[in-house]
This record gives C-alpha cells, structure tokens and sequence, in this order.
C-alpha cells in the first residue's frame, strides 16, 4: 500500500480513537467542541465509528485503491464544515480541515 494511503488511514484511526472515547464518555472537551449530548452528536458518533472501521480494515487489507472512496468522502463532508458550522474558530472545522488537505496529498499523489 502506498505510504501516503497508509498515513492518511492510520491518521483517520489516530484522531478517531480519542474522539469517539470522548464523545462516548461525554468528556468536557467533547461538550465543547460538538455541544451536549443530542441526537445528532449520537448520529456524528456512529458516523465517525464507521470511518473508524473501514479506515482499520482498508489498513490491513492493503488495498489502497479501495480507501479513495472514504477518502473523497471524507474530503467532501470535511471541508464543508466551516459552511454547516458558520465559523473557522471550531477546533473540529480546523481539524477537519487539516485532515482533508493531508487526504487531498494522498490522492494528488496518485
């Protein structure tokens, strides 16, 4: 598997991981970022749980052509963000941003 395809999965398991544990666990700075327990934090956390899975099991199969789908969509949600979110100042919206650019020099990479 090409190494940028591999960072860019194991960067999807590396911010995940903490993420979904916060999210689950209704940590303080969980609240801050995505607001209090809702329905739609429930749905943002099976979302996320789903990129979490695909990206493990793309990682081990080593078939990176298969990861571009979650990668484009991964893109595509993440650099609406700042539109659905109405600012930049979110940490999300910046993660999200950072993390789409390093998936864009994945796929750029061929």
């Amino acid at each position: 598997m090409p190494t940028l395809t591999t960072l860019s999965l194991s960067l999807n398991i590396a911010v995940l991981i903490p993420v979904c544990i916060g999210l689950l666990a209704n940590a303080a700075w969980t609240r801050k970022a995505y607001g209090d327990r809702s329905p739609a934090r429930g749905i943002l956390l099976s979302i996320y749980g789903a990129i979490f899975v695909m990206s493990a099991v793309l990682l081990f199969r080593g078939q990176p052509a298969q990861a571009v789908p979650l990668l484009w969509l991964q893109i595509l949600y993440k650099v609406t963000t700042p539109l659905s979110v109405g600012t930049l100042r979110n940490p999300v919206v910046l993660t999200n941003l950072g993390v789409a650019a390093f998936h864009i020099a994945t796929l750029a990479s061929g």
